[in-house]
């Protein structure tokens, strides 16, 4: 059986309608949809990092979500924030994972709909590539994935730009 995927970059509803309605049926072709991910990305750690070390952070996170997760070159939309000691709490034992003060908590808020093959392929990615680069233990890297409907984008001129 012959598989087409179809990664939808922009609203192209007719495409994917005619894929699934009329090759699969007629032609024994399996045709499966993927979103591309348009991610917002929020990265908090513990202050009195370098303006180096909170950019070879960002980098990392962007390079594995290149490399991982089919996001598209340029989409890069994220917010560092350093916090004091009192304002970031990351539980130093929680599922027996012993954590220092340096934690850094990753968030992706995502189109929904990816596998869980491919989140656990960026979580390996993320936390080798910061382990690598910045030095983090993997046990010192939190990361949470909020998955959202796509008409919940909003990219600038006060448009949908997803919506359909």
């Amino acid at each position: 059986m012959m598989t087409i995927i179809y990664y939808r970059v922009v609203a192209e509803p007719a495409i994917r309608a005619f894929l699934l309605l009329n090759l699969t049926p007629r032609a024994g072709i399996d045709v499966s949809t993927r979103e591309i991910i348009m991610p917002l990305v929020r990265i908090d750690l513990a202050e009195g990092q370098s303006a180096e070390y909170r950019s070879a952070v960002a980098d990392e996170v962007y390079k594995a979500m290149t490399t991982t997760m089919n996001v598209p070159a340029n989409d890069r939309f994220m917010v560092v924030n350093e916090h004091k000691p009192g304002d970031f709490i990351a539980d130093p034992t929680y599922l027996g994972i012993e954590r220092s003060p340096q934690c850094v908590i990753v968030q992706l808020t995502l189109n929904a709909g990816r596998d869980i093959a491919l989140k656990k392929a960026f979580y390996k990615a993320l936390s080798e590539g910061l382990h690598a680069r910045v030095g983090l233990r993997r046990e010192d890297l939190f990361i949470s994935l909020v998955e959202v409907p796509k008409e919940n984008w909003s990219f600038g001129n006060g448009e949908a730009q997803y919506a359909q």
